[in-house]
């Protein structure tokens, strides 16, 4: 046996390396973790509250939070009439979700109806679809707010169902190029064909294949609605007493700002951090649910 062949007999078989999965980036993670504490928090508000958000503690007006030298009786502190401020967080936590989560969907379901109606019908309606898709990108929706709820006055229904007006647009330009691209394609003509109605044609075939780009764009849109709300309600025409949100906390707080920054400091960081995780985790769903950036 040659010198050759026992070197080669004696050498260990090397393994090709293993492609490396590509895990979630941290920041994802922690967006994930995020939302889902803000979730967990809002489902479970009822039973995690410490004192009612309407219970007054005169002799504790003020009182600072466990960071900046108070007592583990109320963690984050208490506003000027002596409420406790974890408890207030935790409802406003649930509220501003609330609003958020229900004018998303409103925007949503508006907008791709809309936008279904000018892809079938073509012609006028498409025109008119497309009229009223412009004006309202080109109306200021914040002085849209403030004369609606300044002239028929406010309640959670109509705050609600206001800002589910805001980017419905965007919504029916979505749904209409998609559906638009969808009748080219083939597959919907087809099912058109076999004598579906529109309803099974743009429900069942039309709307599942352009689910994820929707889905995209309400996690994109989900930190503007929390915005809107935070700041309609510090203008003081969002959430009324004795409801509470962080817009309304934030609101509040802004004249104690000097002497208890603390009200203030817990809602506009939890703001903060929502609106950051969701746009992060609608960053990575576009790039992962997106063709063309593959």
């Amino acid at each position: 046996m040659s010198d050759a062949t026992m070197d080669h007999a004696a050498a260990p078989a090397v393994a090709p390396p293993k492609p490396k999965r590509a895990g979630l980036p941290p920041l994802v993670i922690f967006a994930l973790c995020w939302i889902a504490l803000m979730l967990g928090v809002a489902l479970l508000a009822e039973w995690i509250t410490p004192y009612s958000i309407t219970a007054l503690d005169l002799r504790s007006r003020l009182a600072p939070p466990v960071f900046m030298g108070g007592t583990w009786l109320h963690p984050l502190g208490t506003d000027e009439l002596g409420r406790d401020v974890l408890s207030r967080l935790i409802v406003s936590i649930r509220i501003s979700l609330l609003i958020a989560f229900g004018a998303a969907m409103i925007s949503a379901a508006l907008g791709v109806t809309m936008g279904f109606l000018a892809a079938h019908f073509r012609g006028l309606a498409e025109q008119a679809v497309l009229a009223l898709v412009d004006f309202q990108a080109a109306m200021p929706f914040l002085i849209l707010a403030l004369s609606v709820l300044a002239f028929f006055g406010n309640s959670l229904t109509l705050f609600v169902c206001l800002l589910g007006l805001h980017g419905w647009e965007r919504y029916a330009r979505i749904a209409r190029g998609l559906a638009v691209s969808a009748g080219a394609q083939g597959y919907a003509a087809a099912v058109k064909q076999l004598g579906a109605t529109p309803w099974r044609v743009y429900g069942r075939h039309v709307l599942p294949n352009i689910a994820s780009t929707l889905i995209v764009s309400m996690t994109l849109a989900f930190p503007e609605i929390i915005l809107l709300e935070s700041g309609l309600s510090f203008l003081g025409l969002g959430v009324q007493p004795p409801q509470t949100s962080l817009g309304n906390m934030v609101g509040y707080g802004r004249e104690y700002l000097t002497r208890a920054p603390w009200i203030l400091l817990s809602p506009s960081l939890v703001i903060v951090l929502t609106t950051l995780s969701v746009s992060l985790l609608g960053d990575w769903l576009r790039d992962r649910l997106d063709p063309t950036l593959r």
